[in-house]
């Protein structure tokens, strides 16, 4: 395999990464990693584990930049990988007149425009479809490059909180793990 996240920093982590590096050094896998490690968690395992997380896939959008996870992630060498891109389109990111002003400015779509941003902040992105079009458009960023001003007013739409959940919050926890049914 060439890469196994560790999905979310609860219960035995620990153990488990363990497990995950122990399989990294037979050669089983390629790379391991982590998901939902917020920068207390991540700095917490790359200083006390043997194997640095190659890494942190993390919820990373227009609404939620995740500023400060990207410094760390950065200082510990971990890539940043963005899942959620586009938040499933909440917070009415599809109609957004900031980016699509912006968009309109390139002749791109919104989705370009933020597949775009992420690439420019070093930021690898999952971006799902399932429609052929859409995939052709997402790939299609890399004739343009937004300016530092575009980077700027996507800068100010930064809410510093998920479109999903917070995993700071117990019931968030419960809900990870199962026991808020």
């Amino acid at each position: 395999m060439d890469l196994v996240l560790l999905h979310q920093p609860f219960n035995d982590y620990y153990g488990a990464y363990k497990a995950l590096e122990d399989l990294y050094k037979e050669g089983k896998i390629k790379a391991i990693g982590v998901s939902n490690f917020y920068p207390d968690r991540l700095v917490d395992l790359a200083i006390f584990s043997d194997v640095k997380p190659a890494v942190n896939q993390v919820e990373v959008n227009v609404f939620h930049q995740q500023t400060t996870a990207q410094t760390y992630n950065k200082k510990y060498e971990v890539q940043m990988e963005a899942w959620a891109p586009f938040a499933e389109g909440r917070n009415n990111m599809f109609t957004n007149p900031e980016l699509k002003a912006i968009g309109d400015k390139y002749g791109k779509s919104i989705a370009q425009v933020i597949l775009r941003w992420l690439v420019q902040r070093g930021i690898v992105l999952l971006a799902k479809s399932v429609k052929k079009e859409r995939m052709q458009e997402n790939i299609n960023i890399f004739d343009f490059e937004l300016s530092d001003e575009d980077m700027a007013v996507i800068a100010k739409m930064d809410k510093k909180e998920s479109s999903f959940f917070d995993h700071y919050d117990a019931s968030t926890v419960e809900m990870i793990a199962g026991l808020n049914r």
